[in-house]
């Protein structure tokens, strides 16, 4: 059995979890907002107790791969409309900056014009400092695609690490050309 997949899933009070079993869709209803998604017809998700429950039927190794890839989504979206998530991102760089342009994003890169994001639904920017972009929603894969799209406009590179980063993340840097 999957570790993570025979591990329930808690759902804190608050929070409405309905299961659909016709097209095993299941619907998470928080403070922060819904969420639904559908899911393999393979599982078998049973709500008891405050808990959720997912079951695979055989150890085939399509439905075992299912099993706890399920059981994450799910408790990603209960985790997302309670407390959401949250990605980080820091310029590196003279002159590199941003700033919040009505939903969407304007980024001073040091290209010859300004880079913009648009705004994604679901998702808000907020800037700090200029240097410091906090992107926030209750999605956690499109939080960390959203960001993953703004660090693409200008990666780190590796000999003075300008560009930009997530908030904790290292960037070894190379020696330069010696004489």
């Amino acid at each position: 059995m999957s570790r993570i997949g025979k591990k329930p899933v808690e759902v804190p009070s608050g929070v409405q979890v309905t299961i659909d079993e016709s097209k095993n869709q299941v619907t998470v209803n928080g403070t922060k907002g819904t969420l639904v998604k559908e899911f393999s017809k393979s599982m078998k998700l049973t709500l008891e107790n405050g808990e959720l429950l997912v079951e695979r039927p055989n150890d085939a190794p399509h439905t075992r791969a299912l099993h706890g890839t399920t059981r994450a989504l799910i408790n990603n979206m209960v985790i997302g409309v309670t407390s959401g998530f949250k990605r980080t991102l820091s310029l590196v760089g003279v002159g590199y900056r941003a700033a919040v342009k009505g939903n969407g994003l304007e980024l001073a890169l040091g290209y010859s014009h300004p880079i913009s994001i648009s705004e994604v639904k679901g998702i808000t920017f907020t800037v700090e400092k200029n240097t410091t972009i906090h992107i926030e929603g209750i999605e956690k894969d499109v939080v960390g695609q959203v960001a993953a799209n703004i660090r693409s406009k200008r990666p780190p590179e590796p000999y003075k690490g300008k560009g930009i980063k997530y908030e904790k993340e290292h960037i070894r840097i190379k020696e330069g050309k010696k004489a």
